[in-house]
């Protein structure tokens, strides 16, 4: 039994199929069969039920994926140890982050970590907090920076830091002249949200929520971007609430109509997150650190009320 024969059979697990799971570990399918049929020959025991299209595990098959999951990512700590041992920060490492934080936080620290570790070479994706999930329990991803608290077993989450929520208010709406406002100066059945998908739409979904005067049809979705809810707001058809450092990216006209919400500010945590087993631990903690001390300086809100990004009954 080998490492190599138990990655082989994640990825047949993982993608149904022998010829792209074969594609994915960059080997042809008859060695990635060859060598999985080894491991059965070995064991005495059918991991693939391989009449089912697509191909599904056998019970036991079920059983030493989990375990075979395990064992892969505790040898690849073998490496971490000794990169951690040597003072080493390099090597492929892969980041996703979900679409409301990466147009905004990417530029913040993206130029000064390269800088700072020129040595890592990091693979950026934009997915969303389902896709981010998913993809640290398979061991696609190395860490993540997402909306928590999710409460995901075996995921760990490290605080970066609080992001409140800014209202986008037109000169024609009836709370423009406030400096300050409530969730209650908003009009609820007239509120213009991000599509389903977007973490960033479940927690104005619960802020707003906890006011019992909302019903369940006061919500009008009507687009993938901000910028979009933005010119719909400024059409006259309602108001919209943005994460506030992307409303620092607004022209000096637009910022006139954006308002704060009275303390504690409704706001959203913003977390580094990753694996239990902490896989490249030294690389997670240099990322924290860049994106910590840039942020520091940008954002100084103090008293806040954490809003989660978890869809609510």
């Amino acid at each position: 039994m080998t490492i190599t024969q138990l990655y082989y059979v994640l990825a047949v697990a993982e993608h149904k199929n022998f010829t792209l799971a074969a594609e994915k570990c960059y080997v042809t399918q008859p060695t990635l069969s060859m060598q999985i049929q080894k491991l059965e020959d070995e064991l005495d025991v059918l991991i693939f039920d391989r009449s089912k299209k697509p191909i599904l595990l056998t019970e036991v098959g079920q059983k030493i994926v989990n375990q075979a999951k395990n064992i892969v990512n505790e040898a690849g700590r073998i490496k971490d140890i000794v990169d951690q041992q040597k003072g080493y920060i390099g090597g492929e490492f892969k980041v996703g982050i979900i679409p409301t934080i990466m147009p905004t936080l990417l530029p913040m620290f993206l130029t000064n970590f390269i800088a700072k570790y020129p040595k890592v070479n990091l693979v950026i994706e934009e997915n969303t907090t389902e896709e981010i999930i998913q993809k640290l329990k398979n061991g696609h991803l190395d860490c993540a920076i997402a909306a928590t608290p999710l409460e995901e077993e075996n995921i760990k989450e490290i605080v970066l830091y609080y992001e409140p929520f800014v209202a986008y208010i037109p000169d024609t709406h009836k709370s423009f002249e406030k400096k300050e406002i409530e969730v209650s100066d908003l009009d609820l059945d007239r509120i213009l949200l991000l599509q389903d998908g977007h973490c960033f739409k479940n927690g104005i979904l619960n802020l707003c929520k906890n006011n019992s005067f909302l019903s369940e049809n006061h919500f009008q979705i009507e687009s993938g971007s901000f910028e979009t809810l933005i010119k719909l707001a400024d059409e006259g058809l309602g108001t919209t609430l943005l994460p506030y450092l992307h409303s620092l990216d607004l022209n000096e006209k637009n910022k006139v109509k954006l308002r704060q919400f009275k303390n504690p500010k409704p706001s959203r945590e913003v977390s580094l997150i990753y694996p239990k087993n902490e896989l490249k631990i030294h690389i997670i903690n240099a990322l924290r650190d860049t994106i910590s001390g840039v942020v520091r300086g940008a954002i100084a809100f103090h008293d806040v009320e954490i809003i989660s990004p978890k869809a609510q009954k």
